[in-house]
């Protein structure tokens, strides 16, 4: 889809999506559970729907009702029976929580899985995983786009490089309480987006699993085996990081109030505020981003229209093995339409600027946060701004172009 954004004020208010970091967590503490649980707010994002898919597949049974999902849980145990079935097939689509969270799962569950998904998913890395299971004689083989495990998940200890993703570490200690016996799970190097990590242990605490960690540096997290997901009832919290683009509207002199938030918030990406805050504190602010990587598209649109301020975007590495690279998205979009942005190998340097020209055709790479971003960004440009693969934000967030429209947004969509 394409869409043609001309530049006007953003007027009103808004909640934003429920959280999707939240709502994977949440979906697969049920489906592991023996029993009905239901989790409230739950938005069918491209990324949601293919949690669901692959929970369905591995065993659980899950319905929509309205806004929220009724899961029929497998009881998943050490025991689990659904060990004596064929290797499931699970299709991630394009959700890299989706893959990273499942692998272990499905091994400790099913033991293991065929794994496929959709654009740049299967290219993502996954060398943590495969240099564990080399060491615990876990098979796997990925080829032409298709990863398969299989193996037995045993009790023991677990490293895992902390700077890669924490997806790796959420995957796992999903899976360890289910084993017959204790684990450790350890970073070998500083822990990012640990934020995240926080928000599986208590998505697990509500289904009444425990998993103790030495507040340590780095921290270590010792598993019992043997436990088992209780059914519960819980809803989802609204969405921080598709807060940020309405917070960077809002900053760019739209004047658009962003209802429903939640402060402090599980997320760690509540801390968007603070971090936009520091883009206007003074004439030169240097961001660490490291752990909230997904704000940056947000916090860049928002520093290159933040007039006579340079901001300079750190320990964004991660960035490159997104959706797109969004280290090259972001500035290759952002310098289509004027910005003053430089990329380098793990930052970005930004030049605010009063307004950007705009006038030109840009792509979103695929990616819903670029898609999103140029929205924002384009409020500040002089001239209307042509959006290809303005689709994309299907991934994470599918009403998103209705509510820009319902702020004020002007869009056009463009046929052939």
């Amino acid at each position: 889809m394409t869409l043609t954004i001309i530049p006007t004020k953003l007027v009103g208010s808004v909640t934003p999506p429920p959280s999707k970091s939240q709502a994977h967590r949440l979906l697969i503490a049920a489906a592991l559970a023996e029993g009905e649980s239901v989790i409230h707010n739950i938005a069918p994002s491209q990324d949601i729907k293919a949690t669901v898919r692959c929970l369905r597949e591995l065993g659980a049974e899950l319905s929509w009702e309205g806004s929220s999902l009724r899961v029929t849980g497998m009881g998943a145990n050490s025991m689990s029976p659904l060990r004596k079935l064929a290797l499931p097939h699970l299709d991630c689509g394009e959700s890299g929580s989706t893959l990273r969270f499942l692998i272990p799962i499905a091994l400790a569950v099913r033991g293991g899985g065929v794994f496929t998904g959709h654009g740049r998913l299967m290219e993502r890395p996954q060398k943590p995983y495969f240099d564990l299971f080399e060491e615990k004689g876990i098979f796997y083989e990925q080829k032409d786009g298709v990863l398969t495990v299989q193996g037995l998940l045993s009790p023991g200890t677990y490293a895992l490089p902390g700077n890669v993703s924490s997806q790796f570490f959420t995957g796992f200690l999903f899976a360890l309480p289910l084993l017959n016996g204790p684990s450790v799970l350890f970073p070998t190097t500083p822990l990012e987006s640990e934020d995240y990590i926080r928000m599986t242990l208590e998505a697990m605490g509500r289904f009444g699993v425990e998993f103790p960690a030495t507040p340590s540096l780095p921290p270590q997290y010792h598993p019992q085996g043997n436990q088992a997901y209780s059914p519960g009832k819980t809803a989802v919290e609204p969405d921080w990081s598709q807060a940020g683009f309405w917070f960077a509207a809002d900053a760019l002199g739209n004047p658009v109030e962003v209802e429903g938030m939640t402060i402090p918030s599980l997320q760690g990406d509540w801390r968007y505020l603070e971090l936009q805050e520091q883009i206007y504190a003074g004439t030169h602010s240097e961001l660490d981003v490291s752990q909230n990587p997904d704000l940056v598209p947000p916090l860049a649109a928002a520093a290159a229209l933040a007039a006579g301020r340079t901001t300079r975007l750190t320990n964004a590495g991660r960035l490159r093995i997104k959706e797109s690279d969004r280290l090259r998205s972001v500035t290759q979009v952002l310098k289509a339409l004027g910005a003053d942005i430089t990329e380098g190998e793990d930052f970005l340097s930004i030049q605010g600027k009063e307004y950007l020209e705009g006038g030109v055709t840009t792509d979103s790479w695929g990616d819903h946060r670029i898609a999103m971003m140029t929205a924002i960004a384009a409020t500040r440009c002089k001239n209307p701004v042509t959006l290809t693969g303005a689709e994309s934000v299907n991934k994470s967030y599918p009403s998103f172009w209705e509510e820009y429209a319902r702020l004020g947004g002007k869009i056009q969509e463009v046929t052939a």
